[in-house]
């Protein structure tokens, strides 16, 4: 099979498309025909080891000390079709449209990928009936972020919410969330984004490049950062007692420094990951199928191209979601 193979660390140009073994399920298994895979910016972190040194040397001692060995192709996001299932296998069949995640195991950027029915790490369910596999594909990552997140902080109705890097995958999730919980929603990314989170529901949008979010004199009960770029010490002045910190790409120096502040003052801050559990990818298929949420997609790529797609995630430009076609489909 045709598989984008992670041959170093490095940039973008180390994915090379090659040919591979198909895999083979085992018993609680089931192989997926690709059809859409993801390009998310974990994904061009994963590529390059693009981590503190604190977490870049237990990831490279897991993958591979030189190069990786243990996984050999990336992508995390995937819709497609069920082609086969393990004899153990209950919950899906044959023919079956899918949508889910692998986890840190990665492997979607392939014409096949094997997935356990149940997993700590990756989560599959069917793909909702009124969306494009395009579309469900880029599900997953940026919903359940989102989703565990907002759920950790009890977003409350009439509550003031600011979304800091609110135009990518769980930022555009992360917006439409907060309005189905009834919050005003301040969205920040740069200005080509601001019409689209406008469209998605923001209250208010705020570009980054010419105006700073902490010195606009408002306060907020729950603070969003997706990003985590600098932007830590801002937010805290503009956190209002008893509010709520959200840090989806915590870096070690505010990552201390919010359990310090979280043990010695009335604000908390979260930094958690969130758990793949199928229960949390249903809930937002129903929301999806009840038309209360929908993705966002920039730009799609055939599979080819992938280095090309994540150089292009690499410039921080994406509205919402990049996809990767694997298998052409109707």
């Amino acid at each position: 099979m045709k598989a984008v193979v992670w041959t170093a660390y490095g940039p973008p140009d180390v994915l090379q498309l090659q040919e591979i073994d198909k895999p083979v399920p085992k018993d609680n298994e089931v192989l997926i025909r690709v059809y859409v895979a993801t390009v998310t910016a974990g994904d061009c972190e994963a590529r390059d080891l693009k981590f503190p040194f604190w977490l870049s040397l237990p990831m490279r001692a897991y993958v591979g000390l030189r190069k990786p060995t243990r996984m050999v192709v990336l992508g995390q996001e995937l819709s497609g079709v069920v082609e086969a299932v393990g004899k153990s296998v209950t919950q899906f069949k044959v023919g079956d449209p899918v949508m889910g995640t692998t986890g840190f195991g990665f492997g979607a950027y392939a014409e096949y990928i094997c997935l356990a029915e149940q997993s700590d790490d990756g989560v599959l369910v069917v793909k909702p009936e009124n969306m494009s596999f395009a579309e469900a594909a880029a599900v997953p990552t940026g919903g359940l972020e989102a989703l565990h997140f907002l759920d950790k902080a009890n977003l409350q109705p009439g509550e003031k919410l600011l979304i800091n890097g609110a135009g990518g995958s769980i930022g555009t999730v992360g917006i439409q969330l907060g309005k189905l919980y009834g919050a005003e929603v301040t969205a920040v990314d740069s200005g080509p984004k601001l019409d689209m989170m406008r469209d998605l529901g923001a209250d208010h949008v705020i570009d980054y490049t010419k105006e700073d979010f902490s010195k606009r004199g408002e306060t907020y009960d729950v603070i969003f950062d997706v990003i985590g770029k600098g932007s830590f010490g801002r937010g805290m002045r503009v956190l209002k007692p008893n509010g709520r910190y959200l840090m989806a790409n915590p870096k070690l120096g505010p990552l201390f420094r919010g359990m310090w502040i979280s043990r010695t003052s009335n604000k908390r801050v979260i930094s958690a990951m969130s758990g793949r559990e199928s229960g949390h990818l249903n809930h937002l298929k129903e929301l999806i199928e009840a038309g209360k949420l929908k993705t966002i997609i920039d730009r799609a790529y055939p599979l080819e191209q992938t280095a090309e797609a994540h150089q292009y995630v690499e410039t921080g430009q994406k509205r919402g979601n990049v996809v990767i076609v694997v298998t052409p489909h109707d």
